[in-house]
């Protein structure tokens, strides 16, 4: 019995620490920005759960009013914390008793974009689509999460790269490349409320190749002779109007001979 004593005290003194909450994600629809979380497995059902927030101008934790005791399946209403719509927030859960405490669990990482990468002539179009996210209300749009994305482009032949941080939206264009060479992009979004993201993997594709020096050929050919085409048509056109002017002169003037002699 001494043992179990020990441990138990053991127990109340120190606390055996609590599995940390777990699908910590924030939501937003219709500008209500939401903070969903789960507890952990094996949480005892006298859990209580604490949120704080932090954004990346003041870098500071601090606590949420509203929230600094909530239960298992309770949601923490960020809207009014969530004043400045120009910066990024991340946000945290712990779960604790009055003797145990959980380590601190942040809002989920954004993943990659679902990317697909098609050649127009010298430039790329690409189109975006937000990742398939568990965890977040089933009518979440996504996309109002995000503020912009951030392309990564690589030409496979020499490795020449550049950098654009553009504003999001599902179809981007990049412009000005060069025409049948690939390309590899790799992209990356900015969102309101969590600056961690995770980059896509590079997605590689053509530009619409130039034409081939046979296709050239055949069009050169093409061109010429219709050229020529056009030269024999206007030089039968004037021939033919100069020989008809000629019969026309010798006939005129056969009449006129003819009536003056009658």
């Amino acid at each position: 019995m001494g043992l179990w004593t020990l441990l138990l005290q053991l127990h109340l003194v120190f606390g055996v620490s609590l599995t940390p909450p777990s699908d910590v994600s924030i939501s937003s629809f219709n500008m209500e920005h939401t903070l969903n979380f789960l507890p952990g497995p094996g949480t005892p059902s006298d859990t209580h759960f604490t949120v704080q927030i932090v954004n990346d101008r003041k870098n500071l934790w601090r606590p949420v009013v509203g929230c600094l005791e909530l239960t298992a399946g309770q949601m923490c209403n960020l809207t009014r914390v969530f004043t400045d719509p120009y910066t990024r927030y991340k946000a945290r859960v712990q779960a604790f008793t009055t003797t145990q405490t959980s380590s601190w669990t942040e809002s989920a990482v954004l993943g990659p974009l679902d990317v697909s990468v098609s050649g127009c002539g010298n430039c790329l179009i690409l189109q975006l689509k937000p990742p398939a996210t568990k965890g977040l209300q089933c009518n979440l749009q996504l996309e109002n999460l995000y503020k912009a994305v951030i392309l990564h482009v690589r030409r496979t032949r020499d490795g020449a790269q550049f950098r654009l941080n553009l504003p999001y939206s599902e179809e981007k264009v990049i412009m000005y490349l060069q025409p049948g060479v690939e390309y590899c992009v790799s992209i990356s979004v900015t969102a309101l409320f969590n600056s961690n993201h995770v980059a896509s993997k590079p997605h590689c594709a053509f530009t619409s190749h130039p034409p081939s020096r046979s296709s050239l050929y055949l069009l050169v050919g093409l061109l010429g002779f219709f050229c020529i085409l056009g030269f024999l048509i206007t030089g039968l056109v004037v021939n033919g109007g100069q020989r008809s002017f000629t019969i026309l002169r010798q006939h005129l003037s056969t009449s006129l001979s003819y009536t003056s002699t009658s």
